[in-house]
C-alpha cells in the first residue's frame, strides 16, 4: 500500500477532522504524505495519513507508553513515530485514536507535569494550605484514572461516576514522592464497596488481576462483591500490587 503524497483535500481534511475531534488539535504541519498534530494537554505526537480519501487510513505514533498500552498490531509501512497502524475505516480511526488521547493525559508523567502548573504558585506553610494541594492532587489523580480507565471500574463494568473511586495501590501518605503518588498505575478505578474492601486491605488482586477475598469477610459480603471480569494489569500495576498483597496477607 502506498500512502498519498502529498495529501489531497479531502484526505488533508478527513485527518484534521480525525485529530481535532480526539484532542489534537495542533496543527505540525505534513511531511510524506504524514499530517503530524499535537496537543497542549495529552503528550506525544500522532500522524495521519491515507492511499485515498476510500482509506484505508494510517496512524504513528511516538509516545512509547502509549503504544505499549495499546498493545495493537503494528503495519508494515514506512512512516514517522516508533509505530503504525493501519484502518480500513475512519470509524476505527477514530476509535483507537481516541483511546490514545486518554493514555496520552495519563501517560506516564502527565499528571504529575498537570499538579506542578497548578500548584506552582500555591503556599503550603500551613496544615490548611497542604490540604488545599493534597486536594488538587487528589483531583487530577481521579481525572486521570478516569481517562485510564475508560471511565467505568474495570472490575465491575459500573461507569456511574457518583460511584467511582480513585483507589492508590500504595496508599498517599506512603509514596515516596508527588510523582508516585500521581502515577496512574498506582491506581485503579473502583466501585465504592470494592474501593472500600481494598482500601482496608480486605481484598487484593493476583498477577493476572482475578480478586482475593480475605478469610475475615463474611458471607454476605462476599456475595456483595461481585465481579465480572480480571483487571487488565501492567507490570507496573503488577509490581504495586506485590506490595499490597503483603499488606493483605498480614491482615487477613
Amino acid at each position: 500500500m502506498t500512502i498519498e503524497v502529498p495529501q489531497s483535500f479531502v484526505v488533508r481534511e478527513e485527518c484534521q477532522k480525525a485529530a481535532s475531534q480526539n484532542g489534537f488539535r495542533r496543527v505540525l504541519g505534513e511531511e510524506a504524505g504524514w499530517a503530524a498534530f499535537g496537543s497542549t494537554t495529552a503528550k506525544g505526537s500522532i500522524f495521519v495519513a491515507a492511499t485515498s480519501s476510500s482509506g484505508p487510513w494510517f496512524l504513528a505514533l511516538d509516545h512509547i507508553d502509549a503504544i505499549q498500552e495499546l498493545g495493537l498490531p503494528t503495519a508494515d509501512v514506512p512512516g514517522p513515530g516508533h509505530a503504525r497502524y493501519c484502518f480500513d475505516t475512519l470509524r476505527a480511526l477514530y476509535a483507537v485514536l481516541h483511546r490514545v488521547y486518554e493514555l496520552g493525559v495519563s501517560l506516564p508523567d502527565a499528571p504529575f507535569r498537570e499538579f506542578q502548573l497548578r500548584v506552582a504558585d500555591l503556599p503550603r506553610t500551613t496544615e490548611a494550605e497542604r490540604l488545599v494541594v493534597q486536594r488538587i492532587g487528589q483531583d487530577i489523580f481521579r481525572a486521570r484514572l478516569m481517562d485510564y480507565w475508560q471511565g467505568r471500574c474495570p472490575l465491575t463494568g459500573i461507569s456511574d461516576p457518583a460511584l467511582l473511586r480513585a483507589s492508590h495501590i500504595i496508599p498517599w501518605s506512603e509514596c515516596e514522592n508527588d510523582g508516585e503518588r500521581l502515577d496512574v498505575h498506582n491506581g485503579l478505578l473502583l466501585s465504592a464497596l470494592w474501593d472500600a474492601a481494598f482500601d482496608r486491605a480486605l481484598v487484593t488482586f493476583d498477577d493476572e488481576g482475578a480478586p482475593e477475598l480475605s478469610p475475615s469477610l463474611g458471607e454476605a459480603a462476599r456475595v456483595e462483591l461481585r465481579w465480572r471480569w480480571p483487571i487488565a494489569l501492567t507490570d507496573q500495576h503488577r509490581r504495586r500490587l506485590a506490595r499490597h498483597r503483603e499488606r493483605f496477607r498480614g491482615s487477613s
